[in-house]
């Protein structure tokens, strides 16, 4: 086991080993935790589980608050110890071995800091909005959220509208994966959010099985787990292992599919609130993938208004190969004229020309500050101004231009790279074989979809660019 970091942030990678400890420096209160169960743990003993950790740590003693997903940790076991009331000021040791599981099925691709704040600030949460995320991992936007509501709308909340936020009546969240749950809801105590003796903020479950009964949210953020096919194990009385594929027999799903992806946006579109909005990261098949891709799209279009979309770059998650966007619509009542609520989409493309990577060159807030001046967040969209440069990085298609498009596809591309036509690009050769291995790591993960949906057995590991 090697420990990567020790933080109190949102900054979570897909975890094999998390432990929650509070620095105590009251000897009469450490006895008293001693006392009611809290296992305490030396310093110096962290310390050598977690040397790359060790400036951070004092001489102060911690005990063992929570523990999730310990398997092999010399100093703590699974016991799940978290005094009530007593998870404020509480350190997150985060030790991690792998960026990503994906034999478990999980297909987790934890959202990137930058990523997940310039969303919450192009889509300005009020103290008015219900929030949720239905994948929400560990907390990451609905933290971010309310950290945006705490900063720019606290001073004038009621005691009961901030209170709302301990009741789950304001913001809430689901997780497929018990322990990522658990860490969820830890995340959120430790942030301020909920309380340590009242209901759980986060349910554990599939977010797909049901359509919403009854509680929609006026914004949603997500970045649902990245995988083609729908799946659960199954496990017969012989010892025998196998997967099927899940159909979501939904009502309110325009199509039926076993796209993972295609089953998210549908559910995010039926979890919103009319009058609501949406933000969604979803990958480039979303976006061109015919049959009930198509289905889909066209309903996105046609009752919603699809206004902005963003091309990622690749690099900025914990597994090669993943080409995604952020899709932006809000919910419309249905017009009487029976016309689309779509009129434009706006299409920014931070992909092409744009390389980085997890350690040497991560993403910043930084990088996007010019889709934010173009986005012009909380300003009405007719001032938005298409880039000037016909290779410039923004521009709008109309609903005529994208429902005229072979199967509606909006995996839209006009930019062109200057360092794939220019040897003299000075992009480091390092940087050109990281792209190449991406590439081809997405190609290889379409292909082994397409096996895998011909009944192929296809075992594919996957590939972490640094």
């Amino acid at each position: 086991m090697t420990v990567d970091m020790i933080a109190t942030g949102t900054d979570v990678k897909p975890l094999e080993c998390v432990i929650f400890l509070r620095s105590v420096k009251s000897p009469v209160l450490f006895e008293q935790m001693k006392g009611r169960g809290a296992r305490s743990i030396d310093p110096d003993d962290l310390k050598k589980v977690t040397p790359e950790a060790a400036s951070d740590l004092t001489k102060d003693r911690f005990v063992l608050m929570d523990a999730v997903g310990v398997t092999d940790s010399p100093l703590v076991d699974a016991r799940p110890l978290i005094p009530a009331g007593e998870q404020r000021g509480v350190s997150l040791a985060m030790l991690a071995k792998g960026a990503s599981d994906t034999k478990t099925g999980a297909g987790q691709y934890f959202t990137p800091r930058a990523l997940i704040d310039a969303m919450v600030d192009f889509t300005q949460p009020d103290h008015d909005d219900t929030i949720t995320d239905p994948a929400c991992g560990t907390g990451g936007f609905l933290i971010a959220a309310h950290a945006y509501i705490r900063e720019h709308h606290m001073k004038t909340m009621s005691l009961d509208e901030r209170m709302a936020y301990d009741s789950g009546r304001k913001i809430w969240g689901n997780e497929l994966v018990t322990g990522t749950a658990r860490l969820a809801a830890m995340n959120m105590l430790l942030h301020g959010i909920g309380k340590s003796d009242g209901p759980s903020l986060i349910t554990v479950g599939d977010a797909l099985a049901d359509k919403p009964s009854g509680k929609h949210a006026t914004l949603v953020l997500a970045n649902p787990p990245f995988g083609r096919k729908s799946a659960i194990t199954v496990i017969g009385q012989d010892g025998e292992v196998e997967k099927e594929d899940i159909q979501y027999d939904r009502d309110d799903f325009t199509a039926t599919t076993t796209n993972k992806q295609l089953n998210f946006l549908q559910h995010i579109m039926s979890l919103t609130a009319v009058g609501g909005r949406a933000a969604v990261v979803l990958p480039d098949n979303v976006l061109f993938e015919g049959g009930a891709g198509e289905k889909v799209r066209r309903k996105l279009l046609d009752e919603f208004d699809l206004h902005t979309i963003l091309r990622l770059p690749t690099g900025i998650f914990y597994t090669g190969g993943v080409k995604a966007n952020v899709l932006f619509f809000d919910k419309k009542s249905p017009r009487a004229d029976g016309k689309p609520h779509t009129t434009e989409t706006w299409v920014y493309d931070f992909r092409t020309g744009q390389h980085f990577t997890l350690k040497q060159r991560p993403l910043t807030r930084a990088h996007l500050d010019d889709f934010v001046a173009a986005y012009r967040p909380g300003k009405p969209r007719s001032s938005r101004i298409e880039s000037e440069d016909e290779n410039g990085p923004f521009k709008k298609f109309s609903y005529e231009e994208l429902i005229a498009r072979d199967k509606v596809n909006l995996d839209i591309t006009w930019m062109k790279d200057p360092a794939l036509g220019d040897a003299d690009s000075g992009l480091p050769p390092e940087v050109i074989a990281e792209e190449i291995v991406r590439d081809l790591q997405s190609a290889l993960n379409e292909f082994t979809a397409i096996a895998r949906s011909l009944g192929g057995e296809v075992d594919v590991p996957e590939v972490e660019v640094e």
